[in-house]
Parts: C-alpha cells; sequence; structure tokens
C-alpha cells in the first residue's frame, strides 16, 4: 500500500515539474517571439496596417466633413460602428492578423530557421502555445490601441466639451470598452484561424482571401450558414448595431453568453488542430 502512494506522489511531483518546465519554456519562447513581432523586418507592415484607419480620422479632425451627420453629434456613434465595422474589424484585424500569424511559422520556414526550435529541447506543443501567445498580445496592443484612438479622433475634435461628458457621464466609456473587446475576440479568432493556415497550407494567400471574401459576404447567407464565421459572432456584440442593406438574409444576432464562449472554444479546437500538425511536421525548405 505503501509503495502505490509513494508512486503515486512521485507521479504527481514529476507532472508538476513538467508542467513547471513547460511554463518556463512558453514564457521563454513568448519573449523572443513578442521581440521579433514588434522589433522585426516583418513588423514595419503591420504598424503601417495598424495605422491604416487613423489617418483619414486625422484628417477628418481638422475639418468637418459636408453633411448634416457630421454636424449632429447623436450621429457620431453610428459613424464609429460604420468606421470600426468597415475599416477596423473587417480590414485591420482581418489583414492584420493574417500578417501576424501567418508569419510565426511560415516566416520561420521562410527565413529557414524553424528547425532551431525542433531541435531544441521543447515540445512542439509548447511552441504552438508559446507562439501563438506572442501574436496574440502583439495584435491586441497594436489593434486594441488604433480601435481605442480612432473613436476618440472622431468624438473629440468636433464636440469637445460633449465628448468630455459622453465618456465621463454616459455610455461612451461601456462602448469603448464594448468595442475594445470585440476587437480581442477578434485577434483570439482570426489568429487561431490563420495559425493553422499558416501551418497546414504552403500558399495561405489563397485561404486568407477565400475567408475574406466569406465573412464579407456573410449578410446574404442563409441564417444557419452565417453561424460558420467569425464575423457573424462579433457582429453580434457591437452595440450599435448596422443595417446591412436592403439585400441581407436577416438572422437573430447570438447573445454575448453563446457567442463568446463559442469563439473560445472553437479557438481552443483550431490550437489542438495546430498541436497535431506540428507533431508531425517534417521541415522541407527546398520545398518551401
Amino acid at each position: 500500500m505503501s509503495s502505490a502512494v509513494e508512486v503515486a506522489q512521485a507521479t504527481s511531483e514529476q507532472n508538476r515539474a513538467s508542467w513547471g518546465l513547460w511554463l518556463r519554456q512558453v514564457g521563454a519562447i513568448f519573449r523572443l517571439e513578442i521581440e521579433k513581432n514588434l522589433l522585426g523586418r516583418r513588423s514595419i507592415l503591420i504598424y503601417l496596417i495598424a495605422l491604416l484607419p487613423l489617418f483619414p480620422l486625422a484628417l477628418l479632425a481638422l475639418v468637418t466633413p459636408p453633411g448634416n451627420e457630421w454636424r449632429d453629434f447623436n450621429q457620431y456613434s453610428v459613424i464609429y460602428s460604420i468606421i470600426y465595422n468597415g475599416l477596423i474589424l473587417r480590414t485591420l484585424i482581418f489583414f492584420g492578423s493574417a500578417w501576424i500569424f501567418m508569419n510565426l511559422f511560415r516566416g520561420e520556414l521562410v527565413d529557414r530557421s524553424l528547425h532551431y526550435y525542433f531541435l531544441s529541447a521543447v515540445r512542439r506543443e509548447v511552441l504552438v502555445v508559446g507562439k501563438y501567445l506572442s501574436g496574440l498580445v502583439t495584435s491586441i496592443v497594436l489593434f486594441t490601441t488604433t480601435t481605442v484612438i480612432a473613436m476618440l479622433l472622431l468624438y473629440f475634435p468636433h464636440f469637445y466639451s460633449q465628448s468630455v461628458r459622453y465618456f465621463t457621464e454616459g455610455r461612451g466609456l461601456t462602448q469603448l470598452l464594448t468595442y475594445a473587446g470585440i476587437t480581442i475576440l477578434a485577434c483570439v479568432g482570426y489568429g487561431a484561424f490563420f495559425l493553422v493556415v499558416g501551418l497546414f497550407i504552403r500558399n495561405p494567400i489563397i485561404p486568407a482571401l477565400l475567408l475574406y471574401g466569406w465573412e464579407w459576404l456573410n449578410f446574404l447567407l442563409p441564417p444557419l450558414l452565417k453561424k460558420v464565421s467569425v464575423i457573424h459572432y462579433l457582429n453580434s456584440l457591437v452595440p450599435v448595431p448596422l443595417s446591412e442593406g436592403p439585400f441581407a438574409v436577416v438572422a437573430d444576432p447570438t447573445p454575448a453568453y453563446i457567442a463568446i464562449p463559442s469563439m473560445l472554444v472553437v479557438t481552443i479546437i483550431v490550437l489542438i488542430l495546430a498541436a497535431y500538425r506540428i507533431r508531425h511536421m517534417e521541415i522541407r525548405y527546398g520545398s518551401d
């Protein structure tokens, strides 16, 4: 009996030691990758993408555009929802996540440096987690910052006093935090998808464009197919919903208590798929 207890204790201690080792390895990979993501030569494009929505808003801050809606403070929540949906969510976050996450492994193959990780004493599943977390933090920091600055650039230059009251006493702060939360959730979902695309497919541009078309045409899909997309769940969380036009197929938005866990569960499944793929991955630089 005592020997069985000793074996169980030894196994438990070994498991704790393994988890501690894996966490340290994830941290080391994360620190290395976050530096490459933010300071590497490929980071220049991601900074340009992150600044893209801010250029037109900076110009609009200098002059009030023509149109009564630009002179009505109550319309600014709708205007920002349009800007967020078109420029930030469907353009910045989509293509920015594609660039960051597909390059986590595909970039290493192009640079012929992935084998250094494979030769080290690191489980490949640990490598997936460390790289994904580095891409996730990079995208969240950059894209959430853009989301916040874009909203402030829209409101404050033209209606400073009303904006101060709106963000301190009204719904402004709640809406700002909601948009930031949607941005984070978009980074989680799109990031996992593009990480797997970079692992499975040699030329990831084609699946990225197919997904982009699927997301943009989501409003034409029947309700059941709408739910097979990231954009449906994200749009369900937007605090100021927009009309999808006269040709849109109407579908009820998914409640937040379903949309958020669904996105997280799918992300975990996709990461498990990525871990399975990398365990059976062989490097052939000559064919990439």
